[in-house]
């Protein structure tokens, strides 16, 4: 009966050829009952070798009672996640078989689809209940009929591999030894892979006796729930093959919910019972979220990929004092809501969602809700390189920089992150964008290899450089940066972290700006495409700004009744 010594399997052995080497060992093994995937995976990451789908706990996690109120169909669903979380073999507890021998053969045909290793039928009649309610009352099976459903599901199987093991309840039922060793006998002749003696006694009498008396005529299966305080070495002593520990995994996980939702339920207070619970963490890592996250990076189209923006907010609003007393420029009421909520809110529609904010000015006002927030405190001393210099480490996906002060139409940030270039920055090309330059609110220039011919598609157009002069070695700006920058893919962050390390080595660096970044890449020979806009942006500079903001706002929210203002065509 038993294999020999060292019985080692392929590393491609089926789930159904690691349950019958188990079977067929010359050592005691054992299988942990799992009743859903993360119980699954738990028996998995405990170092048991195979699982027991329990009908109790697969019943009591849905709900219901253990008289087959859970469908057939239900619980093979239930394997379905169990056999994806694990890659255990699993010995379904599969009750009667669900009918007669028919289903039995279509169960049989469904679990192999499904991974599952093998099924354990006992010989109750269907629907049955639980053995120890009231198991000695409990009609079994007729024989013949039994070993009909068990010769049923032999010549159903395709893998010669899959285990049927039939489980015996003449003890449970009070009908002696020598009917449980005639049925055994008799089901062994039918064509089952094992057998299991199931008994409701406190001690393992008569489960060593039946296993003497069985004599190794083929691997027996025994599950100790009633007879727990025996020693596992009685078993080894005895020839069992295989011990099943049936429901315990439910049992813990209902005493510890049973005890947590009291205390909740008492105190109103979470503060009692969060250190002696699973963290949060601990739930991603089983559900492998880890995994997810990997697989983002491998599979996503780069429409779909992370991403991730970083908003520079650490001003008060050098023209703006009157109405910054108690809250930074970025959390001015625009249209009904701060102006970072309009900022977070437009890139999170471009499935920018990991986005960090580094305040200074009253950073203790910043709603954070939706956003990390980190802090300049040297805010009032430092330009925008030293802002930046907070989150330097936060360049691990494509990043959009952003000034804190914007407000825009959804397809600009839409069109900078789809941008295959590895540095993008918007340009708005309107004569008004350049036209004011003596109003010391308005800067950052741009000088292009091109200019916006609004008529011509497909060219490429890159930045020279930003100055603050609007006639910069007597040639005419291109466009104005509106403060928004996209950097993508792995070269690209490797280029903007090298050109900042060396920046940051400059006596000035405190007092760098953005452009001052966006320079030292040009000159490093960074290829900077430029994204032409006609307006469609606002910036908040000023006390006149601020007033108009409002309107454009306004333009953004749908079915507003109000015409958006464009500043641009």
């Amino acid at each position: 009966m038993n294999a020999p010594d060292a019985f080692t399997l392929p590393p491609t052995a089926t789930r159904a050829a690691q349950l019958r080497a188990m079977l067929l060992s010359n050592q005691l093994e054992f299988l942990m009952e799992a009743h859903n995937g993360i119980s699954a995976r738990i028996v998995r990451e405990a170092g048991f070798k195979g699982i027991w789908a329990s009908g109790l706990t697969i019943s009591a996690q849905f709900g219901v009672r253990d008289n087959n109120e859970a469908s057939w169909t239900q619980v093979v669903d239930n394997l379905e996640f169990m056999a994806d979380a694990s890659d255990l073999p699993i010995l379904l507890d599969g009750d009667t078989g669900y009918g007669n021998f028919n289903n039995m053969r279509r169960l049989v045909r469904k679990l192999e689809q499904r991974g599952i290793a093998g099924v354990c039928i006992e010989d109750k009649v269907f629907p049955k209940t639980n053995s120890f309610i009231g198991g000695e009352r409990q009609p079994l099976a007729d024989i013949d009929e039994f070993c009909g459903k068990i010769k049923a599901g032999k010549d159903s199987q395709a893998d010669d591999d899959f285990s049927i093991v039939a489980r015996v309840e003449a003890l449970i039922a009070g009908w002696g030894m020598e009917e449980a060793l005639r049925r055994a006998e008799a089901y062994h002749q039918a064509g089952a892979d094992a057998i299991l003696i199931h008994s409701k006694l406190k001690r393992a009498d008569e489960i060593v006796q039946f296993a003497r008396e069985w004599g190794n005529r083929c691997p027996l299966v025994i599950v100790p729930t009633k007879y727990y305080s025996t020693p596992t070495d009685v078993f080894r002593e005895a020839g069992i093959s295989l011990v099943i520990w049936a429901n315990h995994l439910l049992r813990a996980a209902t005493s510890a919910m049973q005890s947590v939702a009291a205390e909740i339920h008492r105190n109103e207070t979470l503060i009692n019972v969060e250190d002696r619970v699973a963290t949060v963490d601990e739930i991603f890592r089983l559900q492998d979220a880890d995994e997810y996250t990997q697989a983002e990076d491998r599979y996503l189209s780069a429409a779909n990929a992370p991403r991730s923006a970083i908003v520079l907010a650490a001003s008060r609003g050098k023209n703006l004092e009157s109405v910054t007393t108690d809250r930074p420029k970025v959390m001015l009421p625009v249209a009904g809501k701060p102006l970072l909520r309009w900022l977070v809110d437009g890139f999170k529609k471009q499935n920018v969602n990991d986005i960090t904010v580094v305040g200074g000015y009253r950073a203790d006002a910043i709603d954070t809700a939706g956003i990390t927030l980190a802090v300049n405190e040297r805010h009032a001393e430092t330009g925008e390189l030293a802002s930046l210099a907070r989150v330097a480490n936060a360049f691990t996906q494509d990043t959009v920089v952003s000034y804190g002060d914007l407000l825009f139409r959804s397809y600009i940030v839409r069109d900078l992150v789809e941008s295959a270039a590895d540095f993008t920055v918007v340009v708005d090309s309107t004569a008004a964008a350049t036209a004011n330059a003596a109003n010391a609110s308005v800067r950052d220039f741009a000088y292009c290899s091109a200019g916006d011919d609004r008529g011509l598609f497909g060219q490429q157009v890159l930045l020279e450089k930003i100055s603050g002069d609007a006639s910069d070695a007597g040639r005419t700006p291109n466009g104005r940066w509106i403060g928004l920058l996209g950097v993508r893919g792995d070269e690209g962050r490797a280029q903007l972290q090298r050109v900042f390390a060396a920046l940051q080595t400059r006596a000035d660096f405190d007092q760098l700006g953005m452009p001052e970044l966006i320079n030292a890449l040009a000159a490093d020979g960074a290829k900077i495409e430029v994204q032409y806009v006609h307006g469609h942006w606002r910036g908040v500079n000023d006390m006149e700004e601020f007033r108009r903001a409002a309107d454009f706002a306004h333009g953004q929210t749908p079915f507003s009744g109000t015409a958006p203002e464009t500043q641009g065509d």
